[in-house]
């Protein structure tokens, strides 16, 4: 009885230490990424506003098959087989620089991605090309699990690397 009741008491402080630890993490996580592209910044714009352009640069999106789009192609409805994932395109901000998208995972908090193109004015080399900066974030926001927070350390390494690879095949198409 005094084992049971030991082990019962530990599990129960250990659980509440785990926790407190856990609230020292941050709710919010940003994973940033960024490259230079000589193209112009409205065939920048163009490829990331355009969902159903996706599957030709962001990776995971070459396997997508049912994807749904609206009458604009501002919105895409891609559900993960294995996840449960939605994936809702917002329009641009105001000032036509930025892209924001949503997901939304079934039984998660949604995730931001944005997307912000920075050109440079006396960048043009000629008519076609000019240096423009692409910045993509994702934005995480965690709930006070424990086991949300602790996963929350390896997202950069989860998700940096897609992030890269992404750019980088971006780069290419539009560097042509």
């Amino acid at each position: 009885m005094r084992v049971i009741k030991l082990g019962i008491i530990s599990v129960i402080v250990f659980s509440i230490l785990i926790t407190g630890i856990s609230l020292f993490f941050p709710s919010h996580v940003r994973i940033s990424k960024a490259i230079n592209i000589y193209a112009k910044k409205d065939s920048v714009l163009a490829e990331v506003k355009d969902a159903r352009r996706w599957k030709k640069w962001y990776p995971g999106f070459e396997l997508t098959a049912d994807s749904s789009f609206s009458a604009d192609g501002v919105m895409i409805d891609y559900t993960d087989p294995l996840k449960a994932t939605y994936i809702i395109i917002n329009r641009p901000k105001s000032d036509g620089d930025s892209v924001i998208a949503a997901t939304v995972n079934k039984g998660q908090l949604g995730n931001d991605i944005t997307w912000n193109c920075i050109s440079y004015p006396d960048s043009n080399m000629n008519e076609r090309t000019e240096l423009v900066t692409l910045q993509w974030y994702m934005d995480f926001h965690l709930r006070w699990y424990p086991w949300e927070k602790f996963s929350s350390l390896l997202l950069e390494k989860r998700y940096g690397a897609m992030m890269e690879q992404g750019l980088t095949r971006l780069k290419a198409r539009l560097e042509k």
